[in-house]
C-alpha cells in the first residue's frame, strides 16, 4: 500500500516539474479544451465577472491553476489515504476535490468583481458630490463624472444611462431608481436621495450636507476596508483549523496503535463514520470558503 501512494505522489510531482521545465505548451490543449467548455456552458454573468477579473490582471495563470491541481490532489490523496489506506479510495477524493476547483475559482472571481465594485461605487459617490459642489447640477455632476476617467465599466457605462436617461425624461428620477436597482448600496441611495432632494425642493446651501456625506462615505469605506482585512486574517485561521480536523485522525491512530486502527476499518459501520467524517469536515471548509467570498462586507 505504501509503494502504491508513494508512486501516485510521484507521479504527480513529476508531472509538476515537468511543467515548469518544459512551459506551458505541455498543457495547451487541455486549458484550451477547458476554456471552450467554459465559455460555452458558464452563465453569462459569471463571464462578465471572470473577463473583468481578467482584465485587472487578478485571473490565475495556467501555471498557478497547475499548481492548484497537484497541492489540491496532492492533500486529498494524502489525507484520505490516512484514513483508509486505500489507494482506489484515496483517488476517488482526489478527483472529487480537483472538481471543486472550478467552484472554488468562480468563488474567487465574484469577491474579487464585488470588491472591484465597491470601490467603483466609492469612486463614483465621492466624485459626484465634488462635481456636483462645482456645478450644482445633478447631471452636469455626472457628465463631470462620466469624462473624468475615474471610473471603468461597468460602473462607466451604467453613469452614461443614467446621463441619457436624465436627458430623455427631462427628469433625474428614473435615472436615480435605475443606479439604485443596479448597485444596492447604503452610500448610493443616501447620496441619490440627498441630490433628489436639492435638486426637486432646493438648498440655499447644500454644501454643508454634501460635506457631512462625504465624512460619512470615508467612516464607511475605512469600516469596510478595516472588516476585510480582519476577514482576510480570520479566513486564514479558518482553513488552518479546517485542516487540522482533518488530521485528527492521526491522533486516533497515535492513541490505539496503526495495528488496532487496521483492525477496525474492516468495520463498515466505522468505514461509513470515517467517509462521514471526511464528508462533514468537506463541507464545513467549502461553506467556509463560500461565506468569506460570497459576503464581501461592502455594508
Amino acid at each position: 500500500m505504501y509503494i502504491e501512494i508513494f508512486i501516485v505522489l510521484a507521479i504527480a510531482i513529476f508531472a509538476l516539474l515537468f511543467y515548469f521545465k518544459t512551459g506551458d505548451s505541455m498543457y495547451k490543449f487541455v486549458i484550451e479544451t477547458s476554456a471552450n467548455i467554459y465559455d460555452k456552458y458558464a452563465p453569462f454573468s459569471f463571464k462578465v465577472i471572470r473577463a473583468k477579473v481578467k482584465e485587472m490582471g487578478l485571473e490565475y495563470s495556467p501555471k498557478q491553476y497547475v499548481v492548484q491541481v497537484v497541492t489540491f490532489a496532492s492533500a486529498a490523496l494524502g489525507i484520505s489515504y490516512l484514513y483508509f489506506y486505500n489507494v482506489a479510495v484515496s483517488i476517488f477524493y482526489m478527483i472529487i476535490v480537483i472538481c471543486v476547483i472550478p467552484y472554488l475559482t468562480y468563488l474567487r472571481c465574484k469577491r474579487i468583481y464585488s470588491e472591484f465594485i465597491f470601490e467603483q461605487i466609492q469612486v463614483y459617490t465621492t466624485n459626484t458630490i465634488m462635481e456636483f459642489q462645482t456645478t450644482q447640477n445633478f447631471v452636469k455632476a455626472l457628465e463631470g463624472v462620466y469624462n473624468s476617467g475615474v471610473l471603468q465599466s461597468p460602473v462607466l457605462d451604467d453613469v452614461k444611462e443614467m446621463i441619457d436617461m436624465a436627458y430623455r425624461n427631462g427628469d433625474i428620477s428614473d435615472s436615480i431608481n435605475f443606479m439604485n436597482e443596479k448597485y444596492d448600496f447604503h452610500m448610493t441611495r443616501n447620496m441619490h436621495q440627498l441630490f433628489l432632494q436639492i435638486t426637486k425642493e432646493g438648498a440655499k446651501d447644500s454644501n454643508e450636507v454634501l460635506e457631512n456625506m462625504l465624512l460619512d462615505i470615508d467612516v464607511l469605506v475605512e469600516g469596510v476596508y478595516r472588516d476585510r482585512i480582519d476577514r482576510q486574517n480570520f479566513h486564514k485561521q479558518f482553513v488552518q483549523y479546517g485542516i487540522l480536523l482533518y488530521l485528527m485522525v492521526m491522533l486516533v491512530q497515535y492513541l490505539l496503535g496503526i495495528d488496532t486502527y487496521l483492525d477496525l476499518l474492516e468495520n463498515t459501520l466505522v468505514k461509513l463514520s470515517l467517509h462521514a467524517i471526511v464528508i462533514f469536515n468537506s463541507y464545513f471548509l467549502l461553506n467556509g470558503e463560500k461565506y468569506y467570498n460570497e459576503n464581501v462586507g461592502a455594508e
